[in-house]
């Protein structure tokens, strides 16, 4: 039996505050509750475990072979023991589940359906095709079991690449221990070829590393001492020691995994619809099977109970969803696993629908289109010198985490205004900073920041295309530093492509108008507004959901919240390096190409295409064989040939969106 899903080996951890967008409510089923084809199986799926099935089969042939090519058939009661003993080794786990739902009024389900239609079948002496019926059908069962449990698990290895042991160095001996008995400020040792088990600090002054199974990138990522190291990636050409700085159930590459599972648990439009559709079409179909039994009696002359009984079994078979019901999640399985291996990560198959309706696409500047590395580029300064000036402007920025603080903190150096006092440092969203350093009020951060506190500063200011931070102290302007970014060589490709799909692109961000223009000009994007506050990004939104868009938003998760929150589908950049990421956004790109935007697109549109063509293709095939079946010219045969043959085909079509290169 089908025990326990992927997704409660380890319950995800990562949490957010409630959103009626993201947080639709799962479905948790009992081992009695509907299709069972979401449950992961613990038993192997190879022959020996078949063995009762493979037996029923062997017997079913012998005993076709006898009557077909010997015209010899055992007598009553013979025959009905040996088909009866065929019959219980292919359907006892069919039967049992049947029982099960029909003790708790449960009975309009593929597993009582089936039960009915076998046994009405020995009622009426066709034992064979009793046999028959229930035999392919287990044996439907087990391959699609068998295609989910690969497509399910082929998610979870994709990410599960975290070694089972690692190199200690402790009291100065190197020792192999499990990653989980490391502990924090712990060294460890990464040889060439050996994958990363923990998530830490480089202490080695260099070293190289493949972060394919990550991010999707094949491109070597070289790293300098003290930069960040990740539990998955691969050490390429020396050995590297790295400081420890998550336990391993908080590395990146845990958290990520956990999201993973835990997206095959959040069901898509569709699946719903299919689940509900399940359970309203199988009553009626076995209302429609009674009347194909009873309803000919009062129009047609020579009425045969056991031939219209007949076709009603025929009826009961083919109307089975099992078609619908398994290849329809497994196709959202199969994208969700196609994406991870482009270095993106969907919360759930919710999103993949949400990635087909987007018409457009809304994106934050720096980081998203921008490296978000700035360099200083000038320092021009009033009645001050430039080193305490970038002293103090380094202090402050010390205090925040924003990429235009960090470049001024880096280009500071050494000379990083330790000594300083710093205090009541605060966060003015979208101006700046504010704080007391040695007792000197300093403000640190745009000009509207400069407008907000009534200080003058010289006009030509306003003029200047690039980032600029204006440094005051005691309410006068000391100078300002002019910072630059660099604009990621595939924003031009995936602005091109997206406009190749007919969406809109929008370009939102809180910097210079003038800069905002800059960029949008070198890319093209259509409409770009800048010097946005946040609560003026959640506006501009708002403005195109009211022209009936269907938007994604596109930019670092955190500070753009209230804008994640409503669009439609919240898009994170580099969600690698940020746990906040990973909690607030519904999908992450975790190697921070503007590009996989196009293939998050593609591939949710991909997804969608092949569940419709399953769709058809098992309701069109089913409606053919009821109007065949009630016509008697469909036989049990052909029914389940038709039935088992039709969930195949969507299986396998659901299947290949694997093996799909984009």
């Amino acid at each position: 039996m089908r025990k326990q899903d992927i997704g409660d080996e380890n319950k995800s951890k990562v949490s957010k505050a409630p959103n009626p967008k993201t947080d639709q409510p799962k479905e948790v089923h009992s081992e009695d509750d509907g299709h069972d084809h979401d449950q992961i199986g613990e038993e192997d799926s190879d022959w020996k475990s078949h063995w009762q099935l493979m037996l029923a089969i062997a017997i079913l042939f012998v005993m076709l072979t006898l009557e077909f090519g010997f015209a010899y058939v055992p007598e009553f009661p013979i025959n009905l023991i040996i088909f009866s003993i065929a019959y219980l080794l292919a359907g006892y786990n069919v039967l049992y589940m049947a029982w099960r739902k029909a003790i708790r009024f449960d009975f309009f389900n593929e597993f009582f359906l089936m039960s009915v239609a076998t046994i009405g079948a020995f009622a009426i002496g066709s034992y064979s095709e009793g046999v028959a019926v229930m035999a392919f059908y287990s044996i439907g069962e087990w391959f699609q079991d068998a295609a989910v449990n690969r497509a399910k698990r082929s998610i979870k290895a994709l990410l599960d690449i975290r070694p089972d042991e690692v190199t200690v160095i402790r009291n100065g001996k190197a020792g192999v221990v499990n990653p989980k008995e490391v502990k924090l400020e712990e060294i460890i040792r990464i040889k060439p070829g050996e994958k990363v088990a923990l998530d830490g600090e480089l202490i080695s002054e260099k070293a190289s590393f493949n972060t394919a199974a990550l991010t999707g990138e094949s491109k070597p990522d070289s790293k300098a001492k003290g930069d960040t190291v990740y539990a998955g990636m691969i050490n390429l050409n020396t050995v590297a020691e790295i400081k420890v700085t998550s336990l391993f159930t908080d590395s990146k590459l845990s958290k990520i995994l956990e999201m993973v599972q835990d997206a095959t648990a959040r069901k898509s439009q569709t699946q719903l619809f299919i689940s509900r559709f399940a359970k309203i079409y199988t009553p009626i179909v076995f209302a429609l099977a009674v009347a194909v039994c009873l309803i000919p009696y009062f129009f047609v002359e020579n009425y045969s109970f056991n031939e219209w009984f007949y076709r009603a079994l025929v009826f009961l078979v083919i109307s089975c969803p099992c078609a619908l019901v398994v290849s329809i999640p497994l196709g959202y399985f199969g994208g969700i696993g196609l994406a991870s291996r482009n270095g993106i990560l969907f919360k759930g198959s919710n999103f993949l629908d949400v990635m087909t309706a987007i018409n457009a696409v809304v994106m934050d500047k720096t980081g998203t289109l921008t490296e978000g590395v700035f360099k200083v580029q000038e320092i021009v300064t009033k009645d001050i010198e430039e080193p305490y000036l970038v002293k103090l402007a380094a202090a402050i920025e010390s205090q925040s985490t924003h990429p235009i603080g960090i470049a001024i903190v880096q280009h500071a150096g050494t000379e990083k205004g330790k000594e300083l006092s710093i205090s009541e440092v605060e966060e003015i969203s979208g101006h700046g900073l504010k704080g007391k350093i040695d007792g000197k009020e300093v403000l640190a951060g745009n000009t509207k920041l400069m407008k907000k506190f009534k200080i003058e500063y010289p006009p030509e200011i306003d003029s200047i295309v690039y980032t600029i931070v204006v440094v005051a102290v005691d309410k006068k302007y000391k100078g300002h530093i002019t910072i630059a970014d660099k604009i990621k060589e595939d924003a031009a490709q995936a602005i091109k492509e997206l406009h190749a799909l007919n969406i809109k692109t929008v370009m939102l961000s809180g910097d210079k108008q003038a800069v905002v223009d800059e960029v949008a000009k070198k890319l093209g994007i259509d409409n770009a507004y800048g010097d946005l506050l946040p609560e003026d990004k959640v506006k501009k939104v708002q403005d195109l959901k009211n022209e009936g868009k269907h938007i994604a938003f596109v930019g670092d998760g955190v500070n753009d919240a209230p804008v994640v929150a409503l669009a439609d589908a919240g898009i994170a950049m580099g969600g690698l390096g940020s746990d906040a990421t990973i909690e607030t956004a519904d999908i992450v790109i975790q190697n921070d190409q503007p590009s996989k935007i196009v293939t998050a697109i593609k591939i949710g549109k991909l997804t969608k295409q092949i569940v419709w063509q399953n769709i058809i293709l098992a309701m069109t095939v089913k409606l053919i064989v009821l109007g065949l079946g009630a016509g008697g010219i469909a036989t049990l045969w052909e029914a389940v040939i038709a039935d088992v043959g039709v969930a195949l085909l969507a299986i396998l079509n659901a299947v290949r969106i694997q093996r799909i290169k984009l």
